[in-house]
This record gives C-alpha cells, structure tokens and sequence, in this order.
C-alpha cells in the first residue's frame, strides 16, 4: 500500500426508536474511516495521480471494513456514501483526488454492486471537526427513503498535513420513511436512477 496510514476507525450507527415507535429491525449505518498523511500538504503540485491511487486503495479498504462492520454480506449493502476533510494545509482539490477517479470502484465491488453515483462531499477542516457524509442508494439514485447522511469526527484529525477519509455504508434507508417515490424493493439498478 502507498498511503501513509496514522489511524482506522470503524462504528455502526443503530436507530431503534424514532418519534416513539419502534423501528424493527433498527436502521443501520457503518462508517470506516482512515488518517493519511497528505503527500502534497503544504505546496501546489500539478499532478495528483498519487492522490488518486491512494483513493482506489481506500476505497476496497474502507469499504471492505464498513461492510463487515454490519456483519451482512456485500450484497445486502443498500446505500453507499464518501467524503473527505484535508487539514490546514491541503486543498479540496487533494480531497477531490482521492474520492473522485477511483474510489468508487472498488467501493462499488465491496458491495458487489452500485449502479448509482456515490453522494460525496469534500472540506477543509481540523481535529474534531464534523464531516457530513451523504448517503444514496447504491443502484438507484431515485430512491428516495435513501436520502440520508451520517456524520464522522475524530478528535485528533485531521491535523494540518493530513487528510481524513471515510466511507458509509447502510443495511437499510432511513427509519419511517414516507415521502413516496421508489422504494428499495422496486428499484432496477440498471441506470443508476431507477
């Protein structure tokens, strides 16, 4: 592996009871998360093919991680998202290399699927800084109940030269959803929307 790894995280997200009902089974979210070293921190460089390899690494390692977190297989994986925070010193366009070109494939083979684009977001920020990950139905962006998002922090990153990454999965959309449209069930998978 080429990136330079300080730390991994890993947790589930367990919603059991919203607005007073149960929800059964709970809503589950995973989220994998990874502290590089930032190899361009600190100064311009034209070619972030070395951001964009670092992300095809991170994708199967943080997807692999987030789908064993839930304990199901790849398969039962029903919403994906990705996001990315540079420290002081980096640029979203660092945050854009890694999550962009070549992240997603190898998301998309931890959940053996993903016909749909992967919600993302990118920021600046430091240690203990909220990153709000997106999240959509990994084969069929037109469904809805897969709106969703979760969010990550960690105490100590990332610092100035570092960039944190991370990826979310779920087992599920959200808890009671009732704004219509496409429903998981229904969803083809063959376009990306539907």
């Amino acid at each position: 592996m080429t990136v330079s790894i300080r730390k991994l995280a890993t947790w589930v997200e367990e919603t059991h009871n919203e607005a007073g009902r149960t929800i059964s089974p709970p809503t589950r979210k995973s989220v994998a998360v990874a502290v590089i070293e930032n190899p361009f921190a600190g100064r311009y460089v034209e070619d972030l093919t070395e951001l964009m390899e670092i992300g095809a690494e991170l994708g199967g390692l943080l997807g692999d991680k987030a789908v064993a977190a839930l304990g199901v297989r790849p398969d039962e994986i029903e919403s994906y998202g990705k996001a990315a925070m540079v420290g002081e010193n980096g640029e979203l366009e660092h945050a854009a290399a890694i999550l962009h070109p070549k992240l997603g494939a190898p998301l998309r083979k931890a959940v053996e699927s993903g016909a749909a684009l992967v919600p993302s977001s990118k920021k600046r920020g430091g240690p203990g800084q909220d990153l709000d990950i997106p999240l959509g139905h990994k084969d069929a962006a037109y469904v809805r109940s897969h709106f969703d998002g979760v969010e990550v922090r960690l105490n100590d990153a990332p610092r100035p030269n570092e960039i944190l990454v991370a990826v979310a999965v779920t087992d599920s959309g959200r808890p009671l959803p009732r704004v219509g449209g496409l429903t998981h069930e229904k969803a083809e998978g063959k376009d990306g929307l539907r």
